[in-house]
């Protein structure tokens, strides 16, 4: 089997994107990523910096006997206006990648299907982001793109709105030009900064190919369980769940194409503040079933929504900040309070909430 077999195969699959890498370590990528953690660009994400941290720099340590690994990109780009398009100030953003459904399970079920068309007779092992893994590294061996400097892998023809997934396996799959190791897809960031220069946090190193993710919008909607920085919750803006403006900047993505996969048709684009300010926790999770907002929390979320309705300036979320500022949760309760005093309105400083 060779790696133009497997790119039909995976295009057979619903995959727009497809390559192999050979399942060897990555040494500088390696030591990049192991650098960073211990710099502590990771923040709180455990995940990122626990014992899981070194298993990312050897892809056996996932799959003993793996030779080779496929490597797969999901298009989930839509229509609709970008995040630096959005003119209504009442209306909160999340990020493209979490519009309809979770795309674990869709890009999950592409890789199995995959897998089953490689046959039996091998061991593998699917990943969608949550393994321990260097996906982008070997995404970029795989000649899918290259890694820019708002540190997505950008593939020249469709652009960074790509979910990746792999396939280790036992299987010794014959490699194309981009797999030899001396070979890959140049870097065409050239000059361009404009995502260094449109992150309101200035997350993105200024040389690029580098997120502090303490800085990160994402992390703070996200995967931050405790209070958002006072000092950075005016530059987070009306983003309730992630962050897409380094994506929407890029000019790769000016042209990206469509997705047709309907499971990533929007149900969650730019939802109205006030609807998701009074969301009750049932509430909470039947809106957001087989979503990725679930992760947020449904305190972390409304944590969210208040910073939004504090940035927006409007004098008509008052009400619903006044109740959430009652909240039982002391996080959602804290920043209502830091809302309403952006709207002009007197509370009391509130302790920092851990």
């Amino acid at each position: 089997m060779t790696a133009t077999e497997i790119e039909r195969l995976a295009r057979e699959s619903g995959f727009q994107l497809a390559g192999v890498a050979r399942a060897e370590p990555l040494p500088d990528d390696g030591r990049r990523y192991l650098d960073w953690v211990d710099r502590g660009m990771a923040g709180a994400m455990g995940y990122l910096t626990d014992r899981r941290a070194n298993i990312r720099t050897d892809p056996k340590l996932l799959l003993a006997s793996a030779r080779s690994i496929i490597c797969v990109g999901k298009l989930y780009n839509g229509p609709e206006p970008r995040s630096t398009e959005l003119q209504d100030a009442g209306l909160g953003w999340v990020s493209r990648y979490a519009w309809g459904e979770d795309y674990h399970h869709v890009v999950r079920r592409g890789l199995e299907e995959l897998a089953r068309k490689l046959g039996s007779g091998h061991e593998y092992k699917i990943c969608v982001d949550t393994a321990p893994l260097l996906e982008r590294s070997y995404a970029r061996q795989a000649g899918l793109g290259w890694i820019g400097k708002n540190t997505c892998l950008i593939n020249q023809e469709i652009g960074s709105w790509v979910f990746l997934g792999e396939i280790l396996t036992s299987l010794e799959i014959e490699s194309d030009e981009f797999n030899q190791g001396d070979s890959q897809p140049p870097d065409r960031c050239g000059t361009c900064t404009r995502c260094i220069d449109a992150c309101p946090t200035q997350a993105i190193a200024p040389q690029g190919y580098e997120i502090d993710a303490r800085r990160c919008i994402p992390y703070f909607t996200i995967e931050l369980h405790g209070a958002a920085p006072e000092e950075m919750r005016a530059a987070i803006g009306q983003h309730v769940f992630g962050c897409d403006i380094c994506q929407d900047v890029c000019p790769w993505n000016s042209r990206a194409p469509i997705a047709q996969e309907p499971a990533f048709e929007p149900r969650h684009f730019a939802p109205p503040l006030e609807d998701l300010a009074s969301l009750s926790e049932d509430d909470f999770r039947a809106m957001f079933q087989s979503s990725p907002i679930q992760r947020a929390k449904y305190a972390g979320f409304l944590r969210n929504v208040a910073v939004a309705m504090g940035n927006s300036k409007l004098e008509k979320f008052r009400e619903p900040l006044e109740t959430l500022a009652a909240f039982p949760n002391p996080l959602v309760a804290e920043h209502a309070r830091w809302a309403l005093r952006q709207l002009g309105i007197e509370c009391e400083p509130d302790p920092v909430v851990s």
